[in-house]
């Protein structure tokens, strides 16, 4: 304790002399400091209030996102944005398609409404090359988040922020080993998404037992219940399923019931229902990679290239996740998935 105490005193003495040293420097022997004090208040008062903390140009920024109707993944993601938005003086536009085509159809849009700034997923990067092109021909700045780490740099962003998808799935198969679990079913909910592949191949990479891929229609979740359920019956030495989405995880917690399985059900990604089955024990894990994060940042990102030519990453992948969530952390994050930013 007298060690803390003796590191508080003389970081005191550190700041006393600092503020010392800018009440010299100022007109007066306050007058600087009050100047900071007041342009500090300044700013809080005007995010408070719900506006911007700056005074750059109101550029416009669109986000277009892979991502099918009510996936409350990508509602945090978008209120990430959203936020970062606010508080960086940005008009923010949003779209998403779970086509590749749409997406690119949707970019394209944005291009000719001549937007500032572009964050795209690339999912199907296929489909986004194009497009990508030509909005680095016309000037536009591009941040990927989410997917498509491997071809961001290549299709001319400035940066990716996201995690891995190949070492989440590794951590996965860590995790599953830990448990000692033996024979697991991976739920890809979205054929032709590289990153869902490339999710259930790190699994299967690190994982000590047998992984099958179980493809599913993710945007009929009754058909998701039924298809787990079967392969659940067919199959009663399964004693894991693993979910790539948080909307995915109840369907399969309802269809061990169904099978009356004995099968641990985790998932990638959280959100306000995930933490509240890992704090009952209904689920085994989840796999965060902070989609607030993603957002946020990377509205932040464009609004420092634009107003400081900023860019983060040096080439490489800004990583978000993974984190594994327990029942043991479920607890200490529900104020913030209660509220839609983890």
């Amino acid at each position: 304790m007298a060690k803390v105490g003796t590191g508080v005193r003389a970081m005191g003495a550190v700041l006393a002399a600092v503020l010392g040293a800018s009440a010299l420097a100022g007109c007066s022997s306050t007058g600087g400091l009050r100047a900071e004090q007041r342009a500090a208040r300044a700013s809080a008062e005007g995010q408070a209030a719900g506006r911007a903390a700056v005074s750059t140009p109101n550029w416009t920024v669109a986000m277009v996102t892979h991502s099918g109707d009510g996936d409350t993944f990508w509602d945090i993601v978008q209120r990430g944005a959203e936020q970062a938005a606010e508080k960086d003086n940005i008009k923010f536009l949003y779209a998403h398609s779970d086509q590749g085509q749409e997406q690119a159809q949707q970019v394209q849009s944005y291009i000719d409404k001549k937007v500032d700034g572009l964050i795209v997923t690339l999912a199907k990067p296929d489909a986004m090359k194009d497009v990508l092109a030509k909005a680095r021909k016309a000037g536009i700045p591009v941040i990927t988040v989410n997917s498509g780490a491997e071809q961001s740099k290549a299709f001319g962003a400035l940066s990716h922020i996201g995690q891995d998808e190949s070492i989440a799935g590794e951590a996965v198969g860590d995790e599953l080993d830990k448990r000692g679990k033996k024979k697991a079913l991976c739920v890809i909910h979205e054929q032709g998404n590289v990153g869902h592949e490339q999710r259930c191949a790190g699994a299967k990479k690190t994982f000590g037992g047998s992984m099958t891929n179980l493809y599913v229609d993710g945007t009929n979740m009754p058909d998701v219940q039924a298809s787990i359920e079967a392969k659940l019956q067919a199959d009663p030495s399964i004693d894991t399923v693993v979910t790539l989405g948080a909307p995915f995880a109840d369907a399969a917690v309802q269809a061990k019931k169904s099978a009356d399985s004995k099968a641990e059900i985790d998932t990638f990604d959280l959100n306000a229902a995930v933490a509240a089955s890992l704090k009952a024990g209904t689920l085994g894990f989840a796999v965060d990679q902070q989609p607030y994060l993603q957002g946020y940042e990377a509205v932040d990102l464009l609004w420092l290239y634009r107003y400081n030519a900023d860019v983060l990453g040096g080439g490489r992948p800004v990583l978000t996740g993974p984190q594994i969530i327990t029942q043991q952390d479920a607890g200490a994050l529900a104020g913030y998935t209660d509220r839609g930013t983890r």
